[in-house]
């Protein structure tokens, strides 16, 4: 007779490098907060059994009950035959050194866009004054509340057309007590008007047609609004980046993430000197760019854009 594997896991480590094994020879996709089998499987653990992410190393010895193990497993299955992502199954991803609320109603949150709030937007600022900020599509809220909690002088303004993402923001505002930031329903700049930045930063949709088809199905449980944006991934960027001009400050700074879209970007505007960020990991397809830059080349932009519809 076979004996049962799960019999002989008795401790946190043992649970954690079961799980990791398990999720590698299921194939599954990572990238929602964590890249790997044995960080997601450390996050379900001890989400599970309700300790801390940053809990000592010494605790990996510490033995479990069997309805705590049963708990850890049920959280593996799920993963494993749901293909749903940890954080969904957990509620929370940490973002910026802040934890968020996450479900399905926004994408995970990810971007590399957190160490440059971390780090001040600096050197990019260069000391200048913010007084004013935008998050342009800000989903569940992450970007525009780490930038008010690390800069509580901030006036900040988070905008997305999603009325679910929207009011995940809302919550995770609460859960932080972001009493800087405002949140409004806006497709891009829609319902801006009038209204002007000293920085403006945004993470829209930046997936191209095929590759949002092809996304592994871990993907499929994150709303298509936040992902899908056109043939080369530039739908949205594009109309960013024409209209960032009319609520920007004369000194002010757009700050954007476009992915594995850069290159196209890079080839539709070799003419627009964008600073593309290097994070610790190297270049993530996150740029910078000056107002006076938009506005010197508004037209070519423009012409880019309109023909997107």
């Amino acid at each position: 007779m076979t004996a049962d594997p799960v019999a002989e896991l008795h401790t946190i480590i043992d649970l954690i490098r079961y799980g990791a094994s398990r999720f590698n020879a299921a194939g599954l996709a990572f990238g929602h907060s964590y890249d790997n089998a044995l960080d997601e499987a450390t996050q379900l653990t001890l989400h599970a059994l309700h300790l801390p992410p940053d809990l000592g190393p010494a605790y990996g010895q510490a033995r479990l009950t069997a309805t705590e193990k049963a708990q850890v497993l049920a959280l593996f299955e799920r993963r494993i035959d749901e293909r749903i992502p940890a954080s969904y199954l957990t509620g929370e991803t940490w973002f910026a050194g802040l934890s968020f609320k996450s479900d399905p109603r926004a994408l995970v949150p990810r971007s590399p866009i957190a160490e440059m709030i971390e780090a001040g937007f600096e050197p990019w600022l260069a000391g200048r004054q913010v007084r004013r900020a935008l998050d342009l599509c800000t989903g569940s809220g992450c970007i525009a509340i780490a930038m008010a909690h690390y800069n509580p002088d901030w006036q900040i303004d988070g905008a997305d057309i999603s009325d679910d993402a929207l009011a995940l923001a809302a919550e995770n505002k609460s859960r932080l007590h972001a009493g800087n930031v405002r949140l409004v329903e806006s497709d891009l700049f829609a319902q801006l008007t009038g209204e002007h930045y000293d920085l403006i930063v945004a993470n829209p949709p930046y997936v191209t047609n095929d590759e949002t088809d092809a996304l592994p199905p871990e993907y499929s449980h994150e709303p298509a609004l936040g992902l899908r944006a056109g043939d080369d991934g530039l739908d949205l960027a594009l109309r960013i980046l024409r209209d960032a001009p009319m609520h920007l400050r004369e000194e002010g700074l757009l700050i954007c993430e476009v992915g594995e879209s850069e290159r196209a970007l890079a080839a539709l505007l070799p003419e627009v000197e964008f600073a593309w960020v290097e994070f610790r990991v190297g270049q993530m397809g996150v740029f910078v760019v000056e107002c006076a830059e938009l506005i010197e080349h508004n037209a070519r932009i423009g012409k880019l854009a309109d023909a997107r519809g």
